[in-house]
């Protein structure tokens, strides 16, 4: 059997916390750019949907529905992930 050097474990656990990082680093990265897509899905949807309805001069009032409908949308998933993490 041979003998695992200090050096060795050393390196290993390095290089598995680089890959850590690297895939958590990643992930961020791609959950900003999914968020920064259904930021600009939400704008399109009040301009396209709200505007015309409450008119060109309506910016308070399409803020106001765009910031409910990001809201809502938080908390949905925030609570549907806290009862997926729960359930394991």
């Amino acid at each position: 059997m041979a003998k695992i050097k200090r050096g060795d474990i050393k390196a290993k656990n390095i290089r598995q916390e680089m890959l850590n990082e690297m895939l958590r680093l990643s992930t961020n990265a791609f959950g900003l750019v999914a968020a920064l897509s259904w930021n600009e899905l939400i704008k399109e949807l009040v301009r396209a949907y709200i505007e015309p309805i409450a008119g060109k001069s309506s910016g308070i009032i399409s803020l106001f529905i765009y910031a409910v409908i990001v809201t809502a949308l938080a908390v949905l998933v925030t609570y549907n992930l806290t009862k997926f993490v729960k359930k394991d």
